[in-house]
């Protein structure tokens, strides 16, 4: 049977677990080529390798911050030096400092915009001269719920993924003429790391709220970015997936 992504070459930020290792297996299993970073948890890293290896799927593996512009100049251009080409962008890698407001450092703030945004920017803005060239090209960015209905504690990550919903609206109008997509999902209540720290009491709150009734899983993010960087969704672009069980209609 025809793999869905034969031969394209995908960079994924931030897939030493969770989504982001969700995702980096998924589109190796539909038969792209893929490179990925992380920032510093090799061990995860090790484990992504090993299923890589398991798929035979060719990969490349870097570990760096996506807020260093000179890792993230040298990543791309290895990933082309080595491919020629770059046909999928995933824009995932984040992280939290969840606190009131009141209490909000500017440290908290400026580290969740950082990474949050100026990583999906160092990438997107390096990679497009490669895709316009191309004519061709797919960019994921993942986003959350937050950014599009609101959670106390998160203001300041609230702000970012509001504003990569922004960019991505902003970068499909600009780049679609290059035959370039540009998509974003925003994720609800996904089984990661982060949420098996919650309390069982606010988990078991939180699963109220959603309509299916159960946490989504790292596949079925994967899933539904896997359609959205593929040919059948060539049609498809400014769109914000909502990927929450039904929490936000």
């Amino acid at each position: 049977m025809e793999k869905l992504l034969g031969n394209k070459v995908a960079i994924v930020t931030g897939a030493s677990r969770g989504i982001g290792k969700a995702i980096v297996l998924k589109l190796g299993s539909e038969g792209a080529k893929v490179a990925f970073n992380y920032s510093s948890d090799d061990k995860s890293a090790s484990e992504v390798i090993k299923a890589l290896d398991e798929l035979k799927c060719e990969y490349l593996v870097f570990k760096g911050s996506v807020v260093d512009l000179t890792f993230v100049r040298s990543m791309i251009e290895e990933v082309k030096k080595k491919w020629q080409r770059i046909d999928i962008l995933v824009n995932n890698a984040g992280i939290i400092r969840d606190k009131p407001l009141l209490i909000l450092s500017e440290k908290d703030w400026d580290d969740v915009l950082t990474v949050n945004l100026k990583g999906p920017f160092y990438f997107t803005k390096y990679i497009i001269s490669t895709m316009i060239a191309q004519k061709s090209g797919s960019i994921v960015n993942i986003s959350s719920l937050t950014g599009l209905f609101g959670r106390e504690s998160q203001a300041n990550y609230g702000a970012a993924k509001a504003g990569l919903i922004g960019f991505t609206k902003c970068l499909a109008r600009e780049l679609g003429r290059y035959n370039i997509r540009v998509n974003a999902i925003a994720c609800g209540l996904i089984d990661t790391r982060m949420t098996k720290q919650l309390p069982r009491e606010i988990s078991q709150e939180l699963i109220k709220l959603i309509p299916l009734g159960r946490i989504g899983k790292p596949e079925e993010v994967a899933n539904t970015l896997l359609f959205l960087v593929s040919d059948l969704a060539s049609y498809i672009t400014g769109a914000v997936i909502n990927l929450t069980g039904g929490q936000y209609m």
